[in-house]
């Protein structure tokens, strides 16, 4: 019994580090954008997904943390992860433009859902085909529901007018990380 408590302390415990990592990676990211877009020359997808990075390394340590994993598994993870950010940031705006006639907040609630799960949703296809990653649908659920929820925070971010600063990052960061965190564990050997 004692042994079961304390496996669910070190398992929420590491839940909670999990989440802690998915909020500052989502602190980083809005941070980097000025930095990015000093960088001439590059497409504008090459862009965005170097704003990925902060969320694509958390990606690899909880990959490569998940059992024995090759270490081509958990770099593909954290590229997987770049373009699902890529991806759900050109689902918003394809989005945004078709609701066009509808009102902002609206619009931006629509295309927070679209990015939100297009992002979670390419990032357990992706994963779910490596070794670390379970095969079973019902393991990415979580996951999948979080980052689509939480994605309709781009329209509390564009109502207060957050631009260096965002509610969407950290919270959709932090869920889908803990999402993976928790789809990962039904791959270890018990």
């Amino acid at each position: 019994m004692t042994e079961a408590i304390a496996s669910t302390d070190q398992s929420r415990n590491g839940l909670l580090k999990v989440a802690a990592g998915g909020v500052l990676t989502g602190i980083l990211t809005p941070l980097l954008v000025p930095l990015i877009d000093r960088i001439s020359g590059t497409p504008g997808d090459l862009r965005i997904a170097l704003v990925a990075i902060p969320f694509a390394i958390l990606v690899l340590i909880l990959v490569r943390r998940s059992g024995p994993n090759p270490w081509w598994a958990a770099l593909t993870a954290a590229i997987v992860t770049m373009v699902a950010f890529v991806c759900a940031v050109n689902a918003a705006i394809w989005i945004d433009g078709q609701a066009g006639d509808a009102n902002k907040a609206v619009r931006n609630i629509l295309a927070g859902l679209a990015g939100g799960f297009t992002g979670a949703t390419i990032m357990a296809l992706g994963i779910s085909l490596l070794p670390s990653g379970p095969r079973d649908a019902v393991a990415w659920l979580p996951m999948v529901l979080t980052g689509t929820l939480s994605g309709a925070l781009l329209a509390l971010d564009n109502a207060l007018d957050l631009d260096l600063t965002s509610l969407l990052y950290p919270v959709w960061q932090a869920g889908v990380a803990v999402g993976l965190a928790m789809a990962l564990r039904r791959t270890e050997p018990s």
